[in-house]
């Protein structure tokens, strides 16, 4: 909607009678609806220095050019505070944001306390959300008590016409406005009692729907006293909402293409991890918004034997998902013919990397561990270097400096041998924990070495708890839904 458009539906119903324009520029004039034909007002001499000048009558009207001056400045004030809260709804990146920007925003333009705002996208394919604004989560729970079908921000979900517009459902509903919940007629009884209890006297519910969007969900303001929204703030708050529904909708395209990358990764991944006597496992794995091609995998060998490994392929989306699973398949193979030498499962994957997916590189780690000796024999691929965390020592693996696979005509590196103390624990992680920290590479590793050190002696004995310790400590608002980015991941192997 331009700017016209919003100042012409803004303005007051009517035309002040005897009211007179002065010469407005043409553009001016046509922008503010003004009659450019009406005359403009005579003006007059200052009078003579030393004569007073008379004095206007008490009850004189205004002067017709602050009328005018009036109206813009009404008009430039509703524009300036709607650009002002759309410029705040669309830095929003998730949709529990943007729900909670909705709601403040509605509450100030039509003058409320408290609201809540449900998210209830019409095709039945979710995501669902209620968040609410001066209401703790008791309280919105004691409002859904209330039979759906009869509060207004049930009947736009349910699509229900208002009684009073019977031809309502056919379009995009209209607000609904209740101004008194004590004395307005046909309200069921449960509808009174929680406003009560809650202590609101009046509600404004919006429908959050457009007729490209379709319905998305419904806000709903409430008021402490009797009261109603003014013809400008329903106006005002109108315009809001049918921009906040495009942008909620798009959100919402975004989440749901996200859940659907999610859904992919993991099923590429373990269902589960095996249980091999002498060692515990955990994995914790953190999607970007379009999907990463980072894999973890643990699989038990012959013998007792054990085998663990990491990696990440080039690229995100779709392809980058294929990619990482047909890697990890390889992999597994290899590892089950000559898992001992961890060398030549990394060979035979750089070799099939090469001749099927020539434009790809990839990082890996493989480790061959034995758990009843506590014996590791590990090789890497371009991949950062496992952790040793244990009562006395928390350290990084010295492993050879290799290259990526992919990135050389052979490959080659040599392997690594460690021996765990009982009680200690090896994480294997992605390069994606470090460059998520947003650090330079050589701080990321230090700030990694401090978080697994600091983990506490309790959680020392379970591997997932110090997988959680460190990704609470080097990323405690998670992954970032509105930055791009590598996957995360993280596989820990208690020793026994």
């Amino acid at each position: 909607m331009g700017v016209c458009d919003a100042m012409a539906s803004n303005a007051p119903v009517g035309k002040p009678t005897g009211m007179t324009s002065p010469h407005l520029p043409k553009h001016l004039a046509k922008v503010a609806g003004i009659d450019s034909t009406v005359p403009a007002p005579p003006h007059t001499k200052a009078p003579p220095a030393g004569v007073p000048a008379a004095a206007a009558p008490a009850d004189a009207a205004p002067a017709p050019g602050a009328l005018i001056t009036d109206r813009l400045a009404g008009w430039v004030s509703d524009l300036t505070t709607l650009h002002e809260f759309t410029e705040r709804l669309i830095r929003t990146a998730t949709l529990d944001e943007a729900l909670r920007e909705v709601l403040g925003a509605g509450a100030a333009l039509v003058g409320a306390r408290r609201g809540m705002a449900v998210l209830e996208p019409a095709d039945g394919l979710g995501p669902t959300a209620t968040v609410g604004l001066g209401l703790a989560h008791a309280d919105l729970g004691t409002i859904e008590t209330v039979p759906r079908g009869a509060t207004g921000y049930g009947r736009l979900l349910d699509g229900l016409p208002d009684p009073a517009d019977p031809g309502a459902s056919a379009r995009v509903p209209d607000p609904i406005a209740i101004h008194d919940v004590r004395t307005e007629e046909g309200l069921d009884p449960r509808h009174r009692e929680v406003a009560a209890r809650l202590g609101y006297a009046a509600s404004y519910a919006l429908p959050l729907a457009t007729e490209e969007a379709g319905r998305i969900g419904a806000g709903v303001w409430l008021y402490d006293e009797p009261a109603a929204p003014t013809d400008r703030q329903r106006h005002l708050i109108g315009l809001y909402g049918r921009f906040a529904t495009e942008h909620l909708a798009r959100l919402l395209q975004v989440e749901r293409a996200r859940v659907q990358v999610s859904t992919v990764a993991e099923e590429l991944l373990p269902s589960r991890l095996p249980r091999v006597p002498g060692v515990r496992l955990a994995a914790r794995h953190l999607t970007g918004p379009r999907g990463g091609g980072d894999w973890y995998d643990a699989l038990p060998l012959p013998e007792g034997a054990l085998g663990l490994s990491v990696g990440s392929v080039s690229g995100t989306g779709p392809s980058a998902l294929a990619a990482m699973g047909r890697l990890r398949a390889s992999l597994r193979a290899y590892a089950v013919m000559e898992g001992e030498d961890p060398v030549a499962v990394l060979s035979d994957l750089e070799l099939l990397l090469r001749l099927t997916e020539p434009a790809r590189s990839a990082t890996a780690l493989f480790a061959h561990a034995e758990p009843a000796r506590r014996r590791i024999v590990l090789a890497g691929a371009g991949h950062a270097p496992p952790l040793l965390i244990g009562e006395r020592r928390t350290e990084y693996v010295e492993t050879s400096l290799s290259a990526p696979l992919g990135m050389l005509s052979c490959w080659e590196a040599p392997s690594v041998e460690l021996e765990t103390a009982p009680g200690e624990t090896v994480l294997l992680y992605t390069d994606g924990l470090l460059r998520r920290t947003g650090d330079p590479i050589d701080r990321a590793f230090a700030r990694l070495h401090a978080a697994a050190a600091s983990a506490p002696r309790t959680d020392r004995d379970d591997p997932g708890a110090i997988a959680d310790h460190v990704l609470r400590t080097l990323l405690p608002d998670g992954l970032d839904p509105a930055l791009e980015g590598e996957d995360v991941v993280l596989l820990a192997a208690r020793f026994d």
